[in-house]
C-alpha cells in the first residue's frame, strides 16, 4: 500500500468514527404493588434510572376492554382502584418499550 493510499484509509477510518454514535440502552420497568385501601399503585421508568412521566400505563381486563386508561403522573407512578374483574397492567412506552404485569404477578406492599 503506497503512503498516500494508507494516508487516505486512516483519513476516512477516523472520519467515520466520527459519525458513530453509542446506543445506551434503556429497558422499560415497571413494578406494581396493592396498597391500603383496594388500591394499585404502579411504578415505571427505564434501566437508565430515567423516569417515565406521561407514558401509558392502562388497565386491561382478561377481555382486553380498557378498564383503567391512564398515564404516569410527574412521580413516573399511578395509583388506581383495584377492578373486580380480572385484569393486568401494560406499561407502553412505545414499540419495544412495553411491559405487561398480570394481577397474579401483584403483591401487598
Amino acid at each position: 500500500m503506497t503512503l498516500m493510499r494508507l494516508t487516505r484509509a486512516c483519513a476516512v477510518l477516523l472520519a467515520c468514527t466520527g459519525f458513530s454514535t453509542v446506543a445506551l440502552a434503556h429497558n422499560p420497568m415497571c413494578e406494581c404493588k396493592e396498597i391500603p385501601g383496594e388500591q394499585i399503585q404502579c411504578k415505571g421508568g427505564f434501566s437508565d434510572g430515567s423516569g417515565a412521566p406521561g407514558v401509558t400505563l392502562d388497565v386491561i381486563g382478561y377481555d382486553e376492554t380498557i378498564l383503567v386508561p391512564g398515564k404516569l403522573g410527574e412521580d413516573s407512578t399511578l395509583t388506581f382502584k383495584k377492578p373486580s374483574a380480572e385484569f393486568y397492567v401494560l406499561f407502553d412506552a412505545g414499540p419495544g418499550h412495553v411491559v405487561e404485569i398480570d394481577q397474579a404477578d401483584i403483591q401487598p406492599q
